[in-house]
């Protein structure tokens, strides 16, 4: 075969069959295929697309492309289980969730990416916590999901070594917004992780990476279409980013909000909404619960009960954080020098935010990268944002600003009002739960 060949065929439009995207993925991991093949490749099902059996074998042959794991050998006894999410803004339902599902009886090998753009990422929450291993090898990866029930980690270079090459390329040929290569990337490394069912949290909305929710609700239906044809038990939530997701955006401080989350100190509603719809959608595609609701108020009861707060601590101390994290948050996740309130320009209710704008302004905090060199300053960021429907004045700030510096503080407070129209009164928010795919 010829790459050049197999990519005129995409070009042209044809279907092209296993045997040639195996061909092509398998030069594109042993540099046979150049970047420059790659590129038009990508462009290629960019413009002209692929049909659902080519989004399968794609995704096959990207989850061939490096180790497969088999957790058969540690005789675990519940469904290994995992959950993605597309990316939005003050978003850390893993950090909960994973605890959740453990206490759950599931195992949850993790596997979360940094920030992307104005999107945080669970890595760069992560590593707000001193000492915490976020890419450790695969023997201790997978003796934490056993001895603990979850670990949350970075991708390693043995899994979907494609994937990195394809992705890579991509972020430079303006070819990331593809539906059938987003699917291919996402799903190949869950293949590869080995699991038994998965839930997507696709993200629609002002700070989702796809906006329109035709386009999320596409994006979703090809997820959960090849997930389930490539063997694996796969629903999605279609979910709100129109606003910041729970109180806390940045990176410690949404650790803070997530170990405040799990101990019971405090859950703001929206997040525990798509918390909870997660956990019993992915309890049930794995038959640890009999339906949605049960798997819904199965989660609530192990809240109920602190099993999930023990279990993110046991994770944090084995890959390497400190042992007391619950109890004392405030000793070991840095605070910003500065933390002053971002009053609005005028008083009154919160009719529509743009929910990008707020996480462009953490990222020019230093919250988040502008290059992919960049070193994040893991303190700053917002507190106690205030959502969509909520009244703000004088004694109301819309958030508090976490900075380096007044200069920056006040820079990002003029992005925040920016980001956020003030209406006359009742505003009604959106559902936080879009839809349902299965």
């Amino acid at each position: 075969m010829l790459p050049q060949e197999i990519i005129r065929k995409k070009r042209d439009g044809g279907a092209l069959d296993d045997a040639e995207i195996r061909f092509l993925i398998a030069g594109l991991t042993s540099g046979a295929v150049s970047e420059g093949q790659v590129a038009a490749f990508a462009m290629a099902v960019f413009f002209r697309g692929m049909e659902m059996p080519e989004r399968i074998a794609l995704t096959r042959a990207m989850m061939e492309s490096g180790t497969v794991l088999d957790w058969r050998g540690l005789d675990l006894p519940g469904p290994v289980i995992d959950k993605h999410s597309t990316g939005g803004i003050g978003d850390k339902v893993s950090l909960m969730l994973a605890p959740i599902l453990a206490a759950c009886g599931g195992f949850n090998p993790m596997i979360s990416g940094r920030g992307l753009g104005h999107t945080g990422g669970t890595l760069d929450k992560l590593d707000a916590i001193p000492g915490y291993r976020s890419q450790p090898d695969l023997a201790t990866f997978r003796k934490v999901v056993k001895d603990v029930g979850c670990a949350v980690i970075g991708q390693t270079d043995d899994l979907a070594p494609a994937d990195r090459r394809l992705y890579a390329i991509r972020d430079v040929t303006a070819t990331v917004e593809s539906i059938p290569l987003i699917t291919a990337s996402i799903l190949s490394k869950k293949l590869a992780a080995g699991l038994h069912a998965l839930v997507m949290d696709v993200k629609t909305g002002t700070g989702a990476f796809m906006a329109a929710l035709d386009d999320s609700r596409a994006l979703a239906r090809s997820i959960v279409d090849v997930a389930n044809g490539a063997g694996l038990k796969t629903a999605a939530l279609i979910t709100d980013m129109n606003q910041a997701l729970g109180r806390n955006v940045g990176n410690a401080v949404e650790v803070a909000e997530a170990i405040d989350y799990l101990t019971g100190k405090a859950r703001e509603p929206r997040l525990h909404a798509v918390t909870v719809a997660l956990a019993g959608e992915l309890l049930a595609l794995s038959g640890l619960a009999v339906n949605p609701e049960a798997g819904r108020r199965k989660a609530e009861t192990a809240l109920g009960n602190g099993e999930p707060a023990e279990i993110f601590a046991r994770m944090v101390a084995a890959l390497g954080g400190p042992k007391n994290l619950m109890q004392h948050p405030g000793t070991y996740l840095q605070a910003a020098p500065v933390v002053k309130p971002c009053f609005a320009a005028r008083p009154g209710t919160i009719a529509r935010i743009d929910a990008r704008a707020v996480g462009v302004a953490v990222v020019s905090l230093g919250g988040g990268r502008r290059r992919a060199e960049d070193k994040i300053d893991h303190r700053v960021g917002f507190s106690e944002v205030l959502g969509i429907g909520e009244a703000t004045g004088p004694d109301r700030p819309l958030a508090l600003v976490h900075a380096a510096s007044a200069d920056a503080a006040e820079a990002a407070a003029v992005e925040l009002r920016a980001a956020i129209v003030i209406g006359e009164g009742a505003v009604e928010p959106g559902p936080s739960i879009v839809e349902t795919l299965r």
